[in-house]
Protein backbone atom coordinates (compact mmCIF):
# COMPACT_ATOMS: atom_id res chain seq x y z
CA UNK A 1 0.00 0.00 0.00
CA UNK A 2 3.01 2.43 0.84
CA UNK A 3 4.49 2.01 -2.96
CA UNK A 4 0.89 2.68 -4.50
CA UNK A 5 0.67 6.14 -1.83
CA UNK A 6 4.42 7.16 -3.19
CA UNK A 7 3.24 6.67 -6.92
CA UNK A 8 0.10 8.42 -6.71
CA UNK A 9 2.51 10.99 -4.54
CA UNK A 10 5.09 10.98 -7.67
CA UNK A 11 2.62 11.59 -10.24
CA UNK A 12 0.72 14.50 -7.99
CA UNK A 13 4.20 16.36 -7.47
CA UNK A 14 5.04 15.76 -11.65
CA UNK A 15 1.68 17.76 -12.29
CA UNK A 16 2.58 20.53 -9.63
CA UNK A 17 6.52 20.61 -11.36
CA UNK A 18 4.58 20.49 -14.81
CA UNK A 19 2.39 23.90 -13.74
CA UNK A 20 4.91 25.75 -12.09
CA UNK A 21 7.45 25.40 -15.04
CA UNK A 22 5.07 26.44 -17.26
CA UNK A 23 4.22 29.19 -15.91
CA UNK A 24 8.16 30.06 -15.40
CA UNK A 25 8.59 29.90 -19.38
CA UNK A 26 5.23 32.02 -19.59
CA UNK A 27 7.32 34.83 -17.34
CA UNK A 28 10.40 34.15 -19.41
CA UNK A 29 8.89 34.88 -22.63
CA UNK A 30 7.08 37.88 -21.19
CA UNK A 31 10.14 39.37 -20.26
CA UNK A 32 11.60 38.62 -23.69
CA UNK A 33 9.02 40.38 -25.30
CA UNK A 34 9.12 43.23 -23.16
CA UNK A 35 12.90 43.27 -23.45
CA UNK A 36 12.79 43.69 -27.36
CA UNK A 37 10.04 45.90 -27.30
CA UNK A 38 12.34 48.37 -24.74
CA UNK A 39 15.35 48.07 -27.01
CA UNK A 40 13.44 48.43 -30.12
CA UNK A 41 12.45 51.86 -28.26
CA UNK A 42 15.55 52.63 -27.49
CA UNK A 43 16.99 52.12 -30.80
CA UNK A 44 14.41 54.85 -32.10
CA UNK A 45 15.20 56.89 -29.82
CA UNK A 46 18.68 56.95 -30.28
CA UNK A 47 18.19 57.38 -33.66
CA UNK A 48 16.08 60.59 -33.52
CA UNK A 49 18.99 61.86 -31.30
CA UNK A 50 21.37 61.22 -33.50
CA UNK A 51 19.46 62.65 -36.48
CA UNK A 52 19.19 65.90 -34.19
CA UNK A 53 22.45 66.31 -33.69
CA UNK A 54 23.43 65.96 -37.17
CA UNK A 55 20.83 68.17 -38.23
CA UNK A 56 21.84 70.71 -35.45
CA UNK A 57 24.98 70.65 -36.31
CA UNK A 58 24.93 71.07 -39.94
CA UNK A 59 26.59 68.24 -41.11
CA UNK A 60 25.84 66.55 -44.54
CA UNK A 61 24.48 63.25 -45.42
CA UNK A 62 26.83 62.68 -47.79
CA UNK A 63 29.25 59.68 -47.35
CA UNK A 64 26.85 58.34 -44.71
CA UNK A 65 24.07 56.51 -45.20
CA UNK A 66 21.02 55.97 -43.24
CA UNK A 67 22.04 52.02 -43.26
CA UNK A 68 25.15 52.60 -41.84
CA UNK A 69 24.09 54.63 -39.12
CA UNK A 70 21.24 52.34 -38.17
CA UNK A 71 23.81 49.05 -38.14
CA UNK A 72 26.24 50.94 -36.13
CA UNK A 73 23.46 52.48 -33.61
CA UNK A 74 21.81 48.91 -33.61
CA UNK A 75 24.56 46.69 -32.57
CA UNK A 76 25.79 49.50 -29.66
CA UNK A 77 22.18 49.45 -28.39
CA UNK A 78 21.58 45.80 -28.76
CA UNK A 79 24.20 43.91 -27.32
CA UNK A 80 22.85 44.32 -23.46
CA UNK A 81 19.84 42.79 -24.69
CA UNK A 82 21.14 40.14 -26.56
CA UNK A 83 23.07 38.89 -23.79
CA UNK A 84 19.42 38.65 -22.12
CA UNK A 85 17.82 37.15 -24.53
CA UNK A 86 20.53 34.26 -24.27
CA UNK A 87 19.83 34.04 -20.58
CA UNK A 88 17.15 33.98 -21.21
CA UNK A 89 17.03 31.14 -23.97
CA UNK A 90 19.14 28.81 -21.22
CA UNK A 91 16.44 29.51 -18.57
CA UNK A 92 13.92 28.50 -20.81
CA UNK A 93 15.72 24.80 -21.69
CA UNK A 94 16.39 24.62 -18.01
CA UNK A 95 12.44 25.05 -17.27
CA UNK A 96 11.42 21.80 -17.49
CA UNK A 97 9.48 18.83 -15.30
CA UNK A 98 10.69 15.58 -14.56
CA UNK A 99 8.45 13.04 -15.15
CA UNK A 100 8.21 10.06 -13.05
CA UNK A 101 8.67 6.35 -14.55
CA UNK A 102 6.41 4.74 -13.08
CA UNK A 103 7.65 0.94 -14.68
CA UNK A 104 11.09 1.24 -13.41
CA UNK A 105 9.74 2.39 -10.03
CA UNK A 106 7.96 -0.91 -10.36
CA UNK A 107 10.48 -3.13 -11.86
CA UNK A 108 13.11 -2.00 -9.32
CA UNK A 109 10.54 -3.18 -6.47
CA UNK A 110 9.82 -6.34 -8.40
CA UNK A 111 10.70 -8.54 -5.89
CA UNK A 112 9.48 -6.85 -2.92
CA UNK A 113 5.77 -6.67 -4.56
CA UNK A 114 6.20 -10.18 -5.43
CA UNK A 115 7.50 -11.38 -2.49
Amino acid sequence: MGQLVSDVTEILDYKDAKKESKNQRQEILAQMAADRAEKTNLIKKVLATQRAKYGASGASASGITAGTVLRRLKSETAAPYSEKERNNLKKLKQTKAKRPNLLRSILSRFDDLVG
